[in-house]
């Protein structure tokens, strides 16, 4: 126990620091643009909503490291983008927290695009008719009938993009690297220890994840269960 406790004293806590604020912000992004991206669809016609529907969804069917290898080709000081960032805005993503953003956000950005279009569609098209007939403009319906009635399932899809960015690990790798108190996030620095076969710091690395995995999951449930309370009642 105390060996434990002296581990803990001596632990550099900047991989947590890191990847709480990169989800965080990763959260934020994925939110309003997912939010965006599944509002523009629920009016896009059949074929134009598939191939979107696919490109947006992409990157949570491809191995992290895949989308990893696409940022870094496209953000890659060697490339147009990466040339233009850097030399017009002074801006580098290759290793960097703002890579550790992008990277996070890509990857935890169909989580919240899909959760959101799902939960638009199962609104009652009654209640957009009603407000149409009322003369609401649709960007009016859309924030005041469907984004309320949508709310619990936004509310899930949410928790779980911020339960995604925080463990993100492959793209991370690829384009930000892994430095420590700058890109070095708790899955690299698991990755690592284990790698040193420094188990025990391991372990509580993955205690930590895991406590922070299982309230959001919780979190998500207590949504969703308060939300089916209220409609019982109703």
């Amino acid at each position: 126990m105390n060996g434990l406790l002296e581990i803990l004293r001596g632990l550099d806590w900047s991989p947590l620091w890191i990847s709480l604020k990169t989800g965080v912000v990763a959260t934020i992004l994925s939110f309003f643009l997912g939010i965006l991206a599944a509002r523009r669809l629920m009016y896009a016609g059949p074929g134009k909503k598939s191939v979107l529907d696919g490109i947006l969804t992409l990157p949570m069917v491809l191995p992290p490291t895949v989308a990893g290898f696409f940022l870094l080709l496209l953000f890659s000081r060697r490339r147009p983008l990466g040339i233009l960032l850097y030399r017009q805005f002074g801006i580098k993503v290759v290793q960097s927290w703002l890579g550790c953003i992008i990277a996070a956000t890509v990857i935890a950005f169909p989580l919240m695009y899909r959760n959101a279009r799902a939960a638009f569609e199962q609104v009652d098209i009654s209640l957009i008719h009603a407000g149409r007939t009322l003369g609401m403009p649709d960007r009016e319906i859309f924030w005041k009938v469907v984004l309320p009635n949508a709310g619990p399932g936004v509310a899930s899809g949410t928790i779980l993009t911020f339960a995604r960015a925080l463990g993100e690990y492959g793209a991370t790798s690829m384009l930000a690297g892994n430095i420590p108190g700058k890109t070095a996030t708790v899955s690299q620095r698991i990755a690592m220890v284990i790698q040193d076969q420094n188990y025990l710091t391991a372990g509580i690395w993955v205690g930590i994840v895991l406590l922070i995995a299982f309230l959001s999951i919780f979190l998500m449930n207590w949504v969703s269960g308060k939300a089916i309370r209220n409609v019982e009642r109703w």
